[in-house]
């Protein structure tokens, strides 16, 4: 029979010292040379009790979904009849998100999008990796905020062998934004690759919505 919430937390408590604090892993993550932080002054902060019960997210009930009221077009880069992608000012050279039109989670994907979405994260992806200031794509489906799909494609910049593996966003939080007219190319540059390889439109984001091009 599979471990119960409470069984699995009780391992890890039983591993933390007296005041509730895990050892720093130094053999794993923690002491790659990626890590982004020194080991001198860092720990880990005290485990907290089990929630009673996992918090709702924000579109839990459909009704009450942002979608139920169309779905915004400020940022948006692409879409088409079932998706939307997204382009968030950061400090990497891109983060795109890719969104369901209609109220779905990951778990519960209909075959038919279940397959469109496999291909555009594979078409998002490459478009990604095309740009010269990208070394890589990385995928984050985190979801516990929100009901409703949504997908962060992450544009690792290239040659920086300090922003590589998970370690990227503890860097990109501290990372200056790139300039707006950048931002802006780049989006259009990836927009415009996912066209040529899956269709949909391309969009000028603008502080009015989005322009056809």
């Amino acid at each position: 029979m599979p471990e119960s919430a409470q069984d699995y937390y009780d391992r890890i408590l039983a591993a933390a010292d007296a005041d509730g604090r895990l050892p720093l892993a130094v053999e794993a993550m923690p002491g790659w040379d990626i890590f982004p932080y020194e080991l001198d002054s860092l720990r880990l902060k005290p485990l907290q009790p089990l929630l009673e019960r996992e918090p709702d997210r924000q579109g839990e009930d459909p009704a009450s979904c942002r979608c139920a009221q169309g779905q915004p077009s400020e940022g948006v880069i692409w879409s088409d009849e079932h998706w939307t992608v997204s382009a968030e000012r950061s400090g990497l050279p891109i983060t795109a998100v890719l969104v369901s039109r209609e109220h779905h989670d990951l778990a519960d994907l209909p075959a038919e999008l279940a397959g469109e979405f496999g291909r555009l994260l594979v078409v998002i992806a490459a478009a990604i990796e095309a740009l010269p200031s990208v070394g890589r794509a990385h995928l984050g489906r985190y979801g516990d905020g929100g009901a409703h799909l949504h997908v962060f494609l992450f544009g690792r910049p290239a040659r920086a062998g300090q922003f590589r593996g998970s370690p990227l966003l503890d860097w990109e939080e501290n990372l200056p934004k790139i300039p707006v007219t950048v931002a802006a190319e780049n989006a259009r540059f990836v927009a415009d690759r996912i066209v040529a390889t899956y269709g949909g439109r391309a969009h000028t984001p603008a502080a009015g919505g989005p322009e056809d091009r």
